[in-house]
């Protein structure tokens, strides 16, 4: 299902589950997989996510809900999606997604936990759970809040009507939509934007960056101090400097 192509630093990791690559149980479990080989594997600093055919995914295989009989099935079902969903935001490296098509419902609640978000400025984004009478369970419901605030989560969730890519980025959902010829293109290139930096540094704003969402202003600020000491002192941090004075590109080798 899940598949690896690498280019320099990067990794494109791509779903293929045609025909909507729908989100059952069994691709969660090998995505989390792939996710272990790619933190351990150290020629690897970017990760593109992207889904291949029709859609990024439509989300959910619905056909696993048909054999869910007892409330107590249903509530493990939300909390296995939701601790996938944390393993990315929580990743050590970046994760972009790519998104095309259509990210619906888990496929949405999927791209939310990725760091970054490049989009088709035709793709469809939403949350239509209600219209089957539930509600999101991976999280959706809160992290569609963190990226649009109450109002406008409120009314995607509430109306099941999905957005475009070129409103998601206006609402603040993604960080930049493109003509869908464009989109790997676009998002490789990020990628390789962000490969170019030390992976030392990039982990540790990563790392600050999620500890603000449970922790205090002060508590990170402190935080911050501590990381800003010990990747200065990294070989990273004197070939950049030393790349900046001599007027050349650096070469970052996570030291």
């Amino acid at each position: 299902m899940f598949s690896v192509q690498q280019e320099g630093y990067v990794a494109i990791l791509t779903l293929h589950r045609p025909p909507a690559n729908a989100l059952a149980s069994f691709v969660l479990k090998e995505l989390s997989e792939r996710l272990d080989a790619l933190k351990e594997d150290d020629e690897v600093r970017v990760i593109v996510l992207h889904g291949e055919g029709r859609f990024f995914s439509a989300g959910a295989d619905i056909k696993e809900f048909t054999a869910i009989e007892a409330s107590e099935q249903a509530v493990e079902l939300a909390r296995a999606g939701q601790r996938i969903m944390e393993k990315i935001e929580q990743f050590p490296k970046p994760i972009i997604a790519a998104i095309h098509g259509a990210a619906l419902g888990g496929g949405l609640e999927l791209a939310m936990s990725c760091h970054l978000r490049i989009v088709a400025e035709n793709a469809k984004l939403g949350l239509p759970e209600l219209q089957l009478g539930i509600i999101p369970g991976f999280a959706g419901t809160q992290r569609l809040l963190r990226h649009v605030g109450m109002a406008k989560a409120l009314e995607m969730m509430w109306t099941s009507e999905p957005i475009t890519g070129a409103e998601a980025v206006q609402w603040g959902l993604a960080n930049k939509a493109v003509p869908e010829e464009q989109l790997l293109h676009t998002a490789k290139q990020l990628a390789q934007k962000i490969a170019q930096k030390s992976p030392i540094s990039v982990q540790a704003v990563l790392q600050l960056v999620n500890e603000a969402r449970t922790k205090t202003f002060h508590e990170c600020v402190e935080k911050e101090a501590q990381l800003f000491g010990q990747v200065f002192v990294t070989e990273d941090a004197k070939e950049g400097i030393s790349a900046f004075i001599e007027k050349r590109t650096p070469q970052f080798q996570g030291k």
